[in-house]
C-alpha cells in the first residue's frame, strides 16, 4: 500500500508489473508476422486470421471493466496473480493448437488473463507512487506498452525464423512464471473495501455487442455490406450496446460509472485513446503484410524493420525527453502534437515508394508521436478517477484502447479486402488502409486536445 513517500521498492515493483504487462501486449501484435505461416500450415482464411487477432483483444475489452472492479474490491495483487496464471495456461493451449478453431478459442482464453493483468498493472502503479512521481511512472508504463505493441512483430519474426509458429505463444510461459514469483514476493496488496461488485451482465452485454460489431465489419467485404447477415449483425450490435448503456445508467453498482464521462479531461483522453489505437492497431496489421507480401521480406526481416518504432518510443521515454517536453507543453498540446506526428508517419508509410526509406521515416515519426501522446493521455485518464477506483479507471482506459485496436484491425483489414476486390493492387489497398488510419489518428488528436484544453480552462 502507498505511503506519503511512496512504496520503498516502488521502482523494482514497477519493473515487475511492466514485465507482466509486456507479455500481454506483445500478444496483441505478435500474430501479425505469423499470418503467412498460419495461412499455409492451418489453411486459415483472411476472416480466420482476423478472428485469431480479434478474439484476444475483444475478450479483453469486454472483461477489462469487470476485472478492474474485481481488483478494487478483492485485491489488486490477487487479480494480478490470477491473471498471470490464466495467461500462461492460455498461452500453452495456443502453442499446442492444431486447428484455427482451437487457436481462436485459446486466444480468447488468453484474453481473460490479459484483462486481469492490464487493469491491475496500472492500478498498482497508481497506488505505490506519490502524485508527484506518478507522471514519470506512467511514462515508463506507457513506454513498455508501446514496446509491447511494436515489439511483437520483431519477437514473432525472430521466433518464426528458428521455430514453428506455436513457439510465439510458448515463449510466454517462462516470462509468466518469472513474473508470478516476483509479484508474490514483491507487490503489496491494495484494495478498496467498499469496491463495487463485478457487473457480470454489463460485461456480457459489452462483449457480445463489440464482438457482433466487429463480426459485421469483418464479414462486409465477403458477404456484401448490404447483405442481410452484415446488416442484421450490425443492428444487433447497436441494440446490445444500447442496452449496455441503459443498464449501466440504471444499475446500483455499475461497471462503467457514467459520472466519469462528465469530466472533459477524462472524455478527451478516452476519445484520443480510442482513435489512436484504431489507427495504430490497423496500420501495424497492414504494415507487416506490406513488408512480407509486397517487399518480400521474411518474418524476422519484417520484424527487424518495424523495430525503429519501438526503439524511438523507448529512447524518448526512458531518457525522460518525452516527459520533459510534455511538462513544458502541457497535456493538450502534447496529445495534439503526438498524434500529428503519428498521423504524418502513417501518411509517409502509405505514400512510400518501393523501398524501405519512406517506411523508416514513418516508423520514427509514429514512435515519436507515441512517446509524447500516450503517457499524457494515460495520466489524464487516471488523474480524473478517484484513487480508490484505480482498477476501474484502468479498466475504462484499457477497454476503449483494446476496442480501438480490435476495431482498427477489422476496419482497415476490410478496407484492404474491399480495395483488392474492386480491382486495385494489393499494394494500393495497403496504402488506402494506412491513409484511413492516418485520418483517424489526426481526428483523434484534434478532438482530444480540444476537450482537454476546454477542461483546463474550466478548472482555471
Amino acid at each position: 500500500m502507498s505511503t506519503s513517500s511512496g512504496h520503498p521498492q516502488r521502482w523494482l515493483i514497477l519493473g515487475v508489473i511492466c514485465l507482466a504487462q509486456l507479455t500481454v501486449l506483445l500478444d496483441n501484435t505478435v500474430l501479425n508476422v505469423a499470418i503467412p505461416s498460419l495461412t499455409r500450415e492451418l489453411h486459415a482464411a483472411t476472416s480466420d486470421i482476423q478472428w485469431m487477432i480479434n478474439a484476444y483483444s475483444l475478450v479483453q475489452s469486454g472483461l477489462l471493466l469487470t476485472a478492474g472492479s474485481a481488483a478494487d474490491r478483492y485485491g489488486r495483487k490477487k487479480m494480478l496473480v490470477a491473471g498471470l496464471a490464466l495467461f500462461g495456461t492460455g498461452s500453452l493451449a495456443a502453442g499446442l493448437a492444431g486447428s484455427t478453431g482451437q487457436l481462436i478459442a485459446a486466444r480468447a482464453g488468453m484474453g481473460i488473463g490479459g484483462a486481469l493483468l492490464l487493469t491491475t498493472t496500472l492500478a498498482v502503479a497508481m497506488q505505490i507512487f506519490t502524485p508527484e512521481e506518478q507522471p514519470k511512472a506512467i511514462g515508463v508504463w506507457s513506454a513498455v506498452a508501446a514496446l509491447g505493441f511494436a515489439g511483437g512483430p520483431l519477437i514473432g519474426g525472430f521466433v518464426l525464423n528458428h521455430f514453428w509458429w506455436g513457439a510465439i505463444f510458448l515463449i510466454n510461459l517462462p516470462v509468466a512464471a518469472l513474473a508470478l514469483v516476483a509479484v508474490v514476493a514483491l507487490v503489496p496488496e491494495s484494495k478498496n473495501p467498499r469496491g463495487d461488485r463485478p457487473d457480470l451482465l454489463g460485461a456480457l452485454l459489452s462483449t457480445v455487442g463489440m464482438a457482433s460489431l466487429v463480426y459485421a465489419i469483418i464479414s462486409g467485404p465477403h458477404h456484401g455490406w448490404t447483405s442481410a447477415r452484415v446488416l442484421g449483425t450490425a443492428a444487433a450490435a447497436v441494440a446490445v450496446l444500447g442496452v449496455f448503456a441503459w443498464w449501466e445508467s440504471r444499475v446500483a453498482e455499475p461497471m462503467l460509472d457514467v459520472h466519469f464521462f462528465r469530466d472533459q479531461r477524462f472524455v478527451g483522453a478516452v476519445a484520443g485513446a480510442v482513435l489512436i489505437t484504431f489507427g495504430m492497431g490497423g496500420a501495424l496489421f497492414l504494415l507487416t503484410q506490406h513488408l512480407q507480401f509486397v517487399l518480400g521480406y521474411g518474418p524476422l526481416e519484417a520484424g527487424l524493420r518495424t523495430a525503429p518504432l519501438a526503439l524511438t518510443v523507448v529512447l524518448l521515454n526512458f531518457t525522460g525527453l518525452a516527459a520533459k517536453w510534455s511538462g513544458r507543453l502541457g497535456t493538450p498540446v502534447s496529445v495534439g502534437l503526438g498524434m500529428v506526428l503519428m498521423s504524418s508517419g502513417l501518411v509517409a508509410i502509405a505514400v512510400a515508394s518501393g523501398g524501405y526509406t519512406g517506411l523508416l521515416l514513418g516508423l520514427v515519426l509514429i514512435g515519436a508521436g507515441c512517446a509524447v501522446a500516450n503517457p499524457a493521455m494515460a495520466h489524464a485518464v487516471m488523474s480524473a478517477i478517484p484513487p480508490e477506483k484505480a482498477g476501474v479507471g484502468a479498466g475504462i482506459n484499457g477497454t476503449l484502447a483494446e476496442f480501438g485496436n480490435g476495431l482498427g484491425v477489422a476496419v482497415l483489414g476490410a478496407v484492404l479486402s474491399s480495395s483488392v476486390a474492386s480491382g486495385e493492387s494489393f499494394s494500393a489497398g495497403l496504402g488506402a488502409g494506412q491513409l484511413v488510419g492516418a485520418v483517424a489518428v489526426l481526428v483523434g488528436g484534434f478532438l482530444a486536445a480540444a476537450l482537454l484544453r476546454r477542461a483546463e480552462r474550466q478548472v482555471a
